[in-house]
């Protein structure tokens, strides 16, 4: 069975139940620390740690990743949190057949919050991903618009009349500023 069609089965509980990356990600971390040369046994340290600390908890309200031996890091997102979701891959981690979902929120950074990796469903994960992101907004397909209607009552109509008569009032001053008959001060305030 091919990596996609295996994605095509995987379903929402099986995503809640991923807890760790798959053993495919250490192979790529190997690969990886090879490029180094004769520093791979201390590229490959960290990453071998980090492989093996590694922990993923999807659930209902958001996504949390941790990892780490002396310096634990962890990240909490809520889906609501979540702004963009890109897949990248390179040719290595296409042949091991993974790829990292890399999660983006509204927090200023330039480089993705959450980067989850070693998840050979990545497809499946990152369509679950979006589908919970945009239920958190309520921009679900088929569900009722949360905009407001426009309003409609005898105050907003009074408004915007009111506005009307401003935006007609700024097109005459923009004329005659434009016809030179605002030129030396001609009734602008100036003295």
């Amino acid at each position: 069975m091919d990596a996609q069609s295996r994605a095509d089965q995987v379903t929402e509980r099986d995503i809640l139940q991923i807890e760790r990356p798959d053993p495919a990600l250490m192979s790529y971390y190997v690969l990886a620390s090879l490029m180094a040369g004769p520093l791979f046994p201390f590229v490959l340290a960290p990453l071998y740690f980090r492989y093996h600390t590694m922990r993923y908890r999807f659930s209902d309200e958001g996504v949390s990743m941790r990892w780490g031996i002396l310096f634990r890091r962890e990240i909490n997102l809520t889906f609501a949190r979540i702004q963009d979701i890109h897949l990248t891959s390179n040719v290595v981690e296409r042949w091991l057949g993974l790829a990292r979902i890399q999660i983006q929120t509204a927090s200023g950074s330039a480089k993705a919050e959450m980067t989850i990796e070693g998840i050979p469903e990545y497809r499946t994960l990152r369509d679950f991903l979006y589908s919970r992101m945009r239920g958190a907004r309520g921009l679900t397909s088929g569900a009722p618009s949360t905009t407001p209607a426009p309003a409609t009552s005898p105050a907003s109509s009074e408004l915007a009349g009111v506005l009307r008569e401003v935006a007609a009032e700024l097109r005459a001053v923009r004329r005659a500023v434009e016809r030179g008959g605002g030129a030396g001060g001609g009734g602008l305030g100036h003295d």
